[in-house]
């Protein structure tokens, strides 16, 4: 990318609203807006002092037409959020004023920002790094408060700075151990050998410290896809709509009134869960209710937690059984509570958790909103933990362990001190890849891709 590109793009939500933003970043940002800015006290933006707002208006530079009247921040370089000259355009937030602006702004000399490119540059000028530019969509994207906090604490550099040093012990070991390459007339000696050993283990209970928390991280970043399953009329709709709170999915006593899956999301003490209300599951003859079964088979198949809805007031069916016996992720919902049972609690296999409610009366609703967690997170998140909750960070972590484990292998095989050495720069790779040091271009891009335009 080059460096002496001016980008610009609207850094505010498309729609009607009390402001909305035109973003330049570039050597040319200021100089761009002063082509279509006429400030107040008739100065130039190049005369003004940085990190100021100035009143003025947007012209048309071929008829001095009047755009907008707006406030303009300048802010030069390096202390902005690219370390480039930042310059944003203040407008009134209607969809017609930004567009306008902004095409002026790309008249002028400024490239529409790719998605993600104000952050990217960020990175690539050393003012974050990829961890923490990863925590800023993160952010924007967080579902619930415990999705934002995590990602506030990557974004203030957490996650970097125990990567940082747990970097700068295996660069101090790879020291160590290339001094032995250096001279290769010694030998590794055992007191070195036990030390190096010490603080490789040293090293990869630290990943594993961080890498333990990891299934935490993303569930309250992905959310927890959760099936609601069952045979026609046991209840599942009624339960869908229990658990949000809304009539979301139509109830009625005809069986098979669900076709199709309705999803639809719920925050329970911060961690999301997006809730799929399935089909029937039953034998049937109808094609387009077979379809609708077979969508509930896959959704079962795909979930990380099935809530088995039965009617307690009919007997175990064969079709449950098999459900109980073929899925491990299951909370028993033992639904219509308010009549007579003829459930046999025998026939039901007592490693799975019963939950009784009744969804049309939301008794229980709260008792299964707190399994759910407790079946998903324990004990709960306990406080001061750091929680990864990025896949890539995982995967990363997890090389890295993987990589240590060679090097401990090798070093007890009294291997040359190159192979151990080897591995031990495969580790360093590894840490690199999270914060971005070692990362390929093409990982670069498939990153930045998923930001909004404007970020």
């Amino acid at each position: 990318m080059p460096s002496d590109e001016t980008i610009a793009a609207i850094s505010t939500p498309i729609g009607a609203g009390g402001i909305g933003i035109v973003r330049l970043s570039g050597e040319r940002a200021v100089a761009i807006v002063d082509c279509i800015f006429k400030a107040t006290s008739g100065k130039p933006l190049k005369n003004l002092l940085s990190h100021r707002l100035y009143h003025g208006i947007i012209v048309e530079p071929l008829t001095q037409e009047a755009i907008d009247q707006v406030l303009v921040s300048v802010m030069k370089a390096p202390r902005t959020y690219t370390r480039e000259d930042v310059v944003e355009i203040n407008c009134h937030g209607g969809p017609l004023v930004l567009r306008r602006v902004l095409e002026l702004v790309l008249k002028s000399g400024a490239r529409l920002a790719e998605p993600g490119e104000f952050t990217k540059r960020a990175f690539l000028n050393g003012r974050i790094d990829l961890a923490q530019a990863e925590a800023v969509c993160d952010l924007i994207t967080a579902k619930t408060e415990l999705g934002r906090k995590a990602a506030m604490e990557q974004l203030d550099g957490r996650l970097s700075s125990k990567i940082q040093a747990l970097k700068d012990r295996v660069i101090n070991l790879t020291a160590w151990i290339e001094a032995y390459i250096d001279f290769p007339e010694e030998d590794i000696e055992l007191a070195a050998m036990e030390q190096f050993q010490a603080e490789a283990i040293s090293v990869r209970q630290g990943i594993n410290a961080i890498l333990e928390h990891a299934r935490e991280g993303r569930i309250i970043r992905e959310g927890v896809k959760t099936a609601i399953i069952g045979r026609p009329n046991v209840g599942k709709s009624s339960l869908l709509n229990a658990l949000l709170g809304q009539d979301r999915a139509i109830v009625t006593e005809l069986p098979g009134t669900t076709r199709d899956i309705i999803e639809d999301s719920i925050n329970i003490q911060g961690i999301p869960f997006r809730i799929l209300d399935t089909a029937g599951i039953r034998e049937s003859s109808n094609m387009v209710e077979i379809e609708g079964i077979n969508r509930s088979l896959k959704a079962m198949q795909q979930a990380d937690l099935i809530l088995l809805v039965l009617d307690q007031s009919e007997p175990v069916h064969e079709t449950e059984t098999s459900i109980l016996q073929n899925n491990q992720n299951i909370i028993l919902v033992l639904n219509k509570v308010d009549l007579p049972t003829r459930l046999d609690k025998q026939a039901i296999p007592s490693t799975f958790t019963q939950v009784p409610v009744s969804s049309t009366q939301e008794k229980g609703i709260e008792t299964l909103k707190q399994t759910m967690v407790n079946h998903v997170l324990g004990h709960g998140i306990e406080a001061g933990h750091l929680l990864v909750t990025n896949v890539r960070h995982i995967q990363a972590l997890e090389q890295a362990a993987m990589s240590l484990e060679k090097f401990l292998n090798s070093l007890s095989q009294k291997s040359f001190p190159e192979f151990l050495a080897l591995d031990l720069r495969d580790t360093l790779n590894a840490l690199g890849d999270i914060v971005g040091v070692t990362t390929p271009e093409d990982i670069l891009n498939r990153i930045f891709r998923d930001f909004c335009i404007g970020k």
